[in-house]
C-alpha cells in the first residue's frame, strides 16, 4: 500500500495542473458567486412544501406567492451563471494579459447573458419563455461564457477594437473598445441559434440537453456515482481539493437533477434523481470528503494512543459541520496509506445505499439545497423533505462508516501506540498535534506603539477551514491588543476584495493555486503565503503561534 500511495503521489503535479484549468475554475467560481441565489430560493421551497409532510397545504394563491421568489431566482440560474462564469473566466485570462490590454469583465458578463438568451430562450407574447433559463440551461450558460471570453481575448490581444483619441475619457473609450468583441460574440450566437433551429426545430439549450441525456443517465447509475464520488475522495487523499476537479464536470447535472426532483414531487411522482448537490454534502461526504463524520468519534472513544484521542477531541466539532480538515491533516488521513481504502470506499458505499433506498424502497431523493455546513444528518432529513426513510439513513450510514473505517483505524492506532511507547522509552514527551512547534521562533516581541493596522485574508475552498485560522488570528491579535483584522473566504470569490488586504494566506486545499493567485497579489503589492496540512492545523489551534506566523510573514519586528 505504501508503494501504491507513493506512485499516486508522483501524479500529484499533473492533477494540480488539471485543478487549475481556467475553464474548470471558471465554472466552479461562477457557481460560488451564484450560491446565494440557490440557498435563498431553497428557503422558500422549504416553507412552501415541508408543511405538506404534516398534512398542511397552503392555498393555491399562497403557494404561488411563496414559490415566486424561487421562480425568479433559481428559475433564472442559467442566465445568472452565464454572467458569473464569464466574469470569472475573464479574470483568469486577464492574469496573462498586459496591464494595458485587459478584458472588461463586466462587458463579458453582459455579452454572455445576451448570448445565453439567444441560445436558450424562445419568444412568446410579451417576453421570453423561461423553460431553459434555469438549471436546464446551465450547459448553454457555460458554452455562452466560454465563447464570449475567447472572442474578447482574441480581439483584445490582436487589437481588433475601435480606438478612440487620447482626449476621450477612459470610460467612454472603453465602451468603444468593447463594441467589436461584443458584436462578434452576439452575432456568433445569432448564427448558431439560426442554424440549430433550422436543423433541429428546437433551441440550442434543448438540443444540448438531449445530446447529453445519456451522460446524465449514466452519471446517476451505480458506476457513475462510484466514479464521481470515488474521484473526489481520491484527489483529496493526495492533497488536492477534489471538488475543484470533479464538480465543474457534473455541475449541470447536479443542479438540473435537484430541480427535476422538485418538479416530480410537485406532480405527485417519484423524485428519483440521486446525483444532486445535497447528495454530495450529506450522503457521500458525510462530515466532509471521505465520509469522516464518525472518524473523530472513533479517535476520541476507541483510540488507545494519546495523540489520536487529542486529535479526535479537537476535530469533532468542525467535522460535524463539514469542516474536516483538522482530522484530514491532523491525523493525518491525507496521504496516509492505512486510510486509503476506507477514505474512498466509505463515500461510495454511502451513495450506493442511498440509491438503493431511492430505487428499491421508493424514497424521494433530495428536493432542496441547504448550506454545506449543515450537520449531515440534519441536512439529510431536511433536504429530502422529512422523508421517513431519511431518519433511518441518518443512523444507518454513520454506523456503516464505522464498520468500514474500524479495521484500518485499529491498525493505525496500534502504530501510534507503538510510537508513543518508543518515545517514552527514550524519555521524550509524547507529541500531540496541539503541541506541534514551528522550527524556529518566528518573531520577536512586538511593540504595540509601532504596530500599524494590517488586514489578513485566509482562503480555503469553501470558506469553512479558513474560518478556523481567521478566528485564531483574531483571538491572538485581541489578546495582544493589536490592530490586526482578519477575514475568511473561499478561493474564487476573493478577486474583488483582495485589494483591501495586506496578506493572503492559502489553506492547504487551495495551496496548489499559489502560482495563479500570485500574479494578482504581485500586481497589487500584497503578500501571499501558502500553508501545509499539519502546519495549518497547528496554527488554527494556537492563536499566539498563528499571530507570530503572520507577523513573521509581514516582517513586523520590534
Amino acid at each position: 500500500m505504501n508503494r501504491l500511495v507513493a506512485q499516486i503521489e508522483k501524479m500529484k503535479p499533473f492533477f494540480e495542473k488539471v485543478s487549475r484549468n481556467k475553464y474548470l475554475r471558471a465554472v466552479r467560481d461562477g457557481f460560488i458567486a451564484a450560491m446565494p441565489v440557490v440557498l435563498f430560493s431553497s428557503l422558500f421551497l422549504l416553507i412552501a412544501y415541508v408543511p405538506n409532510i404534516f398534512g398542511f397545504y397552503w392555498s393555491t394563491s399562497v403557494e404561488a406567492l411563496l414559490v415566486k421568489p424561487y421562480n425568479y431566482s433559481m428559475g433564472l440560474l442559467g442566465l445568472l451563471v452565464a454572467g458569473t462564469t464569464a466574469k470569472s473566466l475573464a479574470d483568469s485570462f486577464n492574469r496573462d494579459l498586459p496591464k494595458t490590454k485587459q478584458i472588461n469583465n463586466i462587458s463579458t458578463m453582459l455579452a454572455a447573458i445576451v448570448g445565453f438568451l439567444l441560445l436558450s430562450s424562445d419568444p412568446i407574447d410579451g417576453g421570453f419563455a423561461s423553460n431553459y433559463m434555469g438549471t436546464t440551461g446551465l450547459l448553454s450558460a457555460f458554452i455562452s461564457a466560454f465563447i464570449v471570453v475567447n472572442v474578447y481575448n482574441q480581439c483584445i490581444k490582436r487589437n481588433i477594437t475601435v480606438k478612440m483619441p487620447s482626449e476621450v475619457p477612459p470610460n467612454i473609450a472603453q465602451t468603444f473598445t468593447d463594441l467589436i468583441p461584443f458584436s462578434v460574440s452576439i452575432l456568433s450566437f445569432w448564427i448558431i441559434d439560426f442554424i440549430v433551429r433550422y436543423v433541429t426545430g428546437a433551441n440550442f439549450a434543448q438540443g444540448v440537453i438531449e445530446l447529453f441525456q445519456p451522460l446524465f443517465t449514466a452519471a446517476d447509475g451505480y458506476m457513475g456515482l462510484a466514479l464521481i464520488y470515488g474521484a473526489i475522495s481520491f484527489f483529496w487523499f493526495i492533497g488536492i481539493h477534489g471538488p475543484s476537479i470533479v464538480e465543474p464536470a457534473v455541475a449541470a447535472i447536479l443542479y438540473a437533477n435537484i430541480d427535476s426532483n422538485l418538479r416530480l414531487m410537485q406532480a405527485g411522482e417519484h423524485a428519483n434523481n440521486v446525483l444532486t448537490t445535497s447528495t454530495q454534502y450529506f450522503i457521500a461526504t458525510l462530515g466532509g470528503t471521505g465520509a469522516t463524520l464518525v472518524v473523530p468519534l472513533m479517535f476520541m472513544f476507541m483510540a488507545k494512543a494519546k495523540q489520536n484521542r487529542a486529535i479526535g477531541k479537537a476535530s469533532f466539532i468542525p467535522t460535524l459541520f463539514g469542516v474536516n480538515e483538522p482530522i484530514l491533516f491532523g491525523a493525518p488521513l491525507v496521504l496516509n496509506p492505512v486510510f486509503f481504502i476506507p477514505f474512498i470506499a466509505a463515500p461510495i458505499a454511502n451513495v450506493w445505499v442511498f440509491k438503493i433506498f431511492v430505487d428499491l424502497f421508493n424514497m424521494d431523493s433530495f428536493l432542496y439545497t441547504l448550506p454545506w455546513t449543515t450537520p449531515a444528518p440534519i441536512g439529510m432529513i431536511l433536504g429530502t423533505g422529512f422523508a421517513p426513510l431519511a431518519f433511518i439513513l441518518a443512523i444507518l450510514l454513520p454506523a456503516m462508516d464505522v464498520l468500514i473505517y474500524y479495521p484500518f483505524f485499529k491498525v493505525y492506532d496500534k502504530q501510534m501506540v507503538e510510537k508513543e511507547l518508543a518515545y517514552e522509552e527514550e524519555d521524550n514527551a509524547v507529541v500531540v498535534v496541539d503541541s506541534i512547534e514551528l522550527n524556529e521562533p518566528l518573531v520577536a516581541t512586538i511593540s504595540d506603539s509601532n504596530f500599524e493596522e494590517k488586514n489578513v485574508l485566509v482562503l480555503c475552498a469553501g470558506g469553512g477551514t479558513s474560518g478556523l485560522l481567521a478566528n485564531a488570528l483574531a483571538k491572538g491579535a485581541k489578546e495582544r491588543n493589536l490592530p490586526l483584522y482578519t477575514a475568511a473566504g473561499s478561493y474564487g470569490a476573493h478577486y474583488d476584495i483582495m485589494k483591501e488586504y495586506d496578506l493572503i494566506v492559502l489553506a492547504p486545499q487551495v495551496a496548489s493555486n499559489y502560482e495563479d493567485i500570485k500574479k494578482d497579489t504581485d500586481r497589487l503589492g500584497i503578500k501571499l503565503v501558502k500553508t501545509e496540512g499539519a502546519e495549518y492545523i497547528s496554527l488554527t489551534r494556537d492563536p499566539e503561534k498563528a499571530l507570530k506566523y503572520v507577523l513573521d510573514v509581514l516582517k513586523i519586528k520590534e
